[in-house]
């Protein structure tokens, strides 16, 4: 059993580990929040930057339960992804960086419609000074 916490408040998570107990898993629903949310007691997180840096993700969340500095400097480095990836609602930008990426094909179903390209721009930077894109 378990719940995705995606309220932005720390204090919730140490308010549902005291009401529910160590059986229930408690998961960050927003990545930049996860290492704080894991500082007082979240397990994990349910990702979208995972989508784009799955290895990443998992090294920060596994150095959390015991080299707490190396998570934190996971967190920094990536943090602006974390950041970017919800600059406009969730999918278009995971779905636009993967494209850009070569991951994927760009392509979208109504409702979701083209990120706005200054929104893009700023994506296509961050994915750029995350070594992640060559200019």
């Amino acid at each position: 059993m378990g719940i995705k916490e995606a309220g932005g408040n720390s204090d919730r998570v140490t308010q549902l580990r005291a009401a529910l107990g160590k059986k229930f898993t408690i998961l960050s629903g927003d990545d930049s929040l996860t290492l704080p949310f894991m500082a007082v007691g979240a397990h994990g997180v349910i990702s979208v930057a995972s989508n784009v840096i799955p290895r990443q993700v998992a090294q920060m969340v596994q150095a959390a339960a015991g080299d707490f500095a190396a998570a934190r400097r996971l967190h920094d480095q990536w943090h602006p992804l974390f950041r970017d990836l919800f600059i406009e609602t969730n999918p278009g930008p995971v779905k636009a960086a993967l494209a850009m990426l070569g991951q994927i094909e760009e392509e979208y179903r109504l409702p979701l419609v083209p990120m706005n390209p200054k929104n893009r721009e700023t994506l296509r930077a961050t994915l750029v000074r995350c070594g992640l894109l060559s200019k």
